[in-house]
């Protein structure tokens, strides 16, 4: 059983965790704090960036001599390899910590058995607390580790008929400024920015983070089956990387510079990519985590190919009546293989409201008598 203090500390590892959110991949978020002999904070840490020293090494930095025979508490498991940095076991066994408590454990083959090498040094290692929290914290890239693909969050905007745009294709602005300001709290932590090329033609985005400091731009994927993108689209801009996913047999002598192409398989029937090997692909580069902005095609792609892990929705207190929806065909033709959610958050952004929520599993078929 944790302390109190040692649940206060955890809870502060995972609030310094997010800090590193956009960041640090393709590496984790991973927040640390120390607490000396007499269960007091002396250090605190958080992995700040890919390459750079992990959240223990910034705690016991900072905690110095009084780490000895103290307690760390880390939001995962301390990995145990060498990689640009050294294995962060062995820095908590040399700082002479005596107890450990980590509340995930790490599920990759290369960083995992930090737990077991500090056991075998003497020092009291258990997992836990907050197992929950720190899992949230750290949903992208535990996601991408367990199914070998990044995590995508689909993110839509709609009025209460569930329009993404009037009938005669506008759609500016359907959401509140507070809306358009959490998306971009979105992208910035997000590894890749996903749309398709029906949202490139109709509304141009630009897709880069703008008005939050310190920003990692993330990289801007057009799914563009035909290769239809045309010069001076905003996505070509150079205001963050750009990479245009065409069809292996598609012609790109056409296309403007300023992006990075990649040929991919088209989707069974010949109708756009094959959303697993655009998945595939964005992992190799070290993609961790995808923010799927559209449009309804695209996204019924993705939820067809059972490829979304959380949805994000901007309701407007708006009706139009006509107009595409938000959501074009995803395979179901039945009420019966209606997706299911479960709806974790909802909160008012100005006069929106913002829906959080994840794909439920589904129940087992009862057994017949």
């Amino acid at each position: 059983m944790a302390t109190a203090a040692e649940a206060a500390a955890m809870r502060r590892a995972v609030a310094l965790a997010a800090r590193g959110l956009g960041h640090t991949s393709p590496n984790p978020v991973v927040g640390c704090v120390v607490l000396d002999a007499d269960r007091q904070v002396v250090g605190e840490g958080w992995h700040q960036r890919a390459g750079g020293p992990h959240a223990e090494v910034h705690a016991l930095r900072e905690a110095g001599e009084r780490a000895r025979g103290g307690t760390a508490l880390v939001t995962l498991e301390p990995c145990n390899h060498t990689g640009r940095t050294g294995p962060c076991a062995q820095a908590l066994i040399d700082a002479g910590i005596a107890r450990v408590r980590y509340a995930v454990a790490d599920p990759t083959a290369q960083a995992r058995g930090g737990a077991a090498t500090l056991a075998a040094a003497g020092i009291d290692v258990a997992a836990g607390p907050l197992t929950d929290e720190a899992e949230a914290v750290n949903e992208p890239w535990l996601t991408s580790m367990r199914r070998g693909r990044p995590f995508v969050l689909w993110k839509y905007a709609a009025t209460l008929d569930g329009r993404s745009a009037a009938a005669d294709g506008t759609s500016r602005w359907i959401t509140s400024a507070a809306s358009r300001a959490d998306v971009h709290r979105l992208r910035a932590e997000a590894d890749a920015v996903v749309v398709g090329s029906g949202t490139l033609r109709a509304d141009d985005p630009q897709l880069a983070v703008r008005d939050r400091e310190g920003v990692t731009q993330p990289l801007r994927v057009v799914v563009d089956t035909n290769a239809t993108v045309q010069p001076g689209a905003r996505v070509l801009d150079g205001a963050a990387p750009t990479l245009i996913a065409v069809a292996k047999d598609a012609g790109t002598g056409h296309l403007p510079g300023g992006a990075e192409t990649v040929r991919l398989p088209r989707a069974q029937g010949g109708r756009g990519l094959d959303i697993a090997a655009l998945l595939a692909e964005l992992h190799g580069r070290g993609v961790r985590s995808v923010l799927l902005e559209g449009g309804p095609t695209l996204a019924g792609a993705f939820l067809a190919a059972g490829a979304v892990d959380k949805v994000v929705g901007y309701l407007a207190p708006v009706l139009l009546g006509a107009g595409p929806a938000a959501l074009a065909d995803a395979g179901i033709t039945t009420i019966a293989q209606a997706l299911r959610l479960d709806a974790a958050d909802v909160t008012r952004l100005g006069p929106d409201l913002r829906i959080t929520a994840r794909p439920v599993a589904p129940a087992p078929l009862a057994e017949e008598n």
